[in-house]
């Protein structure tokens, strides 16, 4: 995968950062002991907290232990995953919405990540919140985790618009993204609030561009 995607887990898979995504792997997996998790809706509170690089590289450090993966982008306003993977945003998910054959054959693209897909969001609707609240958002969600092992969704910001909170309640679990430093404090609570008022299963947070303890630099390097 180029460079130029910015993927730490495979541009520099022996760095903190990729330890810190494999660490959130294993997190994820003990964290689904009980009830298994195999649809998860990364989001936060609001934009610029890093949410889709998240996604990405949970999704690349996923793949790298033989699991099937999908990433599916249900940002249906500012979509940003087929920039980060490379690919062409023509075909998606709403083109799965409007096309029966879509249904079964999803127009989901490839990446140089064996056993990690992608199904952009595609031309981008008028309502939404109405696409991703629908039936037929549910019977895709059914058909894509028939063909892999886990299904990763991002959305929208949780305080912007509807559109993740709606999604929170489609999918086994959330996890919320903060940025140190950025995340207001009222902003993280609200989307909690919001995820709670729909019953959503909050199954951890990230913490993106915390300092690395200074104890472990010398390690690393």
């Amino acid at each position: 995968m180029p460079e130029s995607l910015g993927l730490v887990t495979v541009r520099d898979p022996e760095s903190p950062a990729s330890e810190a995504y494999r660490t959130l792997r294993m997190n994820l997996k003990f964290a689904s002991l009980d009830t298994e998790i195999r649809s998860l809706l990364v989001a936060s509170p609001a934009a610029g907290e890093g949410k889709s690089t998240t996604l990405a590289n949970l999704a690349v450090t996923m793949a790298q232990v033989e699991q099937k993966i999908i990433v599916v982008d249900c940002d249906l306003r500012k979509p940003h995953l087929h920039e980060l993977f490379g690919v062409s945003n023509d075909v998606g998910l709403t083109t799965m919405m409007l096309d029966d054959s879509a249904l079964s054959e999803p127009p989901l693209l490839a990446t140089p990540v064996e056993g990690l897909r992608v199904l952009p969001s595609g031309p981008l609707p008028p309502r939404p919140a109405d696409l991703l609240g629908s039936k037929r958002m549910e019977h895709i969600l059914e058909s894509l985790l028939g063909m892999c092992d886990v299904v990763l969704l991002d959305a929208p910001p949780i305080t912007a618009v509807t559109d993740a909170a709606i999604l929170a309640t489609k999918v086994h679990g959330v996890l919320v993204v903060l940025a140190a430093g950025s995340t207001k404090r009222e902003s993280a609570q609200l989307a909690v609030e919001r995820l709670n008022k729909v019953n959503a299963n909050i199954i951890g947070a990230v913490l993106n561009n915390a300092p690395l303890d200074a104890s472990l630099r010398g390690y690393y390097a």
